[in-house]
């Protein structure tokens, strides 16, 4: 893009990396073209019935704008469902309970969103995104060397630590995982003991000791007094 004022690229052309093992995949658009005013990105179903709008509400003024790109979405808006075909626009102020199911195999929706008189910052859960994207790509190394970017550029947000946490669980490398679970329990202490309870990425080192320590569980194991 070197010398010029602006990019052009086909949606089916961008990065993609898989959400979950069910075909729902991710394309980093706001990440591709380093949209700094702005967050845009887009979801691309395999299947009907999958969904390509989490369910959710912005309580904090941050406004959405979801665009049909391909296929048929059904979206439910305040409890009232409307038909989505490809070239449809949907706003959502501040508040409103959204979510979107493909209703036609490939159905692609790009999602764009600001918050009013608020300087952008592009949120660190798109790096664990794209993270995790490589892992269920088969690819490790590339997963954690994005992880390791994220935390380093943001040491004191529990969300990188976690989430790293949770890749070397998964990936076998229990020490490096309890390390990294612990420094975000230290971060975000209730939050993350919670969550870690109940997070199946942690299957492999539920048993440890320091994970028992970490989620407050030890008390619950060893010996009777």
């Amino acid at each position: 893009m070197s010398g010029t004022q602006y990019e052009i690229a086909r949606i089916d052309d961008l990065e993609s990396f898989p959400v979950d093992d069910e075909g729902l995949t991710w394309r980093p658009i706001r990440r591709r073209f380093d949209i700094r005013s702005f967050g845009v990105n887009a979801y691309t179903a395999d299947g009907a019935g999958q969904r390509v709008v989490e369910e959710h509400r912005e309580e904090d003024g941050h406004e959405e704008m979801y665009v049909v790109l391909a296929g048929r979405a059904t979206f439910t808006l305040d409890g009232d469902e409307h038909d989505a075909p490809a070239g449809t626009l949907v706003h959502c102020l501040p508040g409103t309970l959204r979510g979107a199911v493909a209703a036609e195999p490939g159905t692609t929706v790009m999602g764009i969103g600001a918050k009013p008189g608020v300087v952008f910052e592009p949120s660190a859960l798109e790096d664990v995104f794209v993270a995790f994207g490589h892992y269920r790509k088969g690819d490790v190394d590339r997963a954690r060397a994005e992880l390791e970017d994220t935390v380093a550029k943001h040491p004191d947000q529990w969300q990188g630590h976690y989430n790293f946490a949770c890749l070397e669980a998964l990936s076998g490398n229990p020490e490096a995982a309890l390390d990294h679970l612990e420094r975000a329990a230290e971060l975000e202490p209730e939050r993350v003991t919670k969550g870690a309870v109940e997070d199946e990425d942690f299957d492999s080192i539920r048993e440890e000791p320091r994970f028992l320590a970490l989620t407050g569980q030890a008390s619950t194991t060893g010996a009777s007094p």
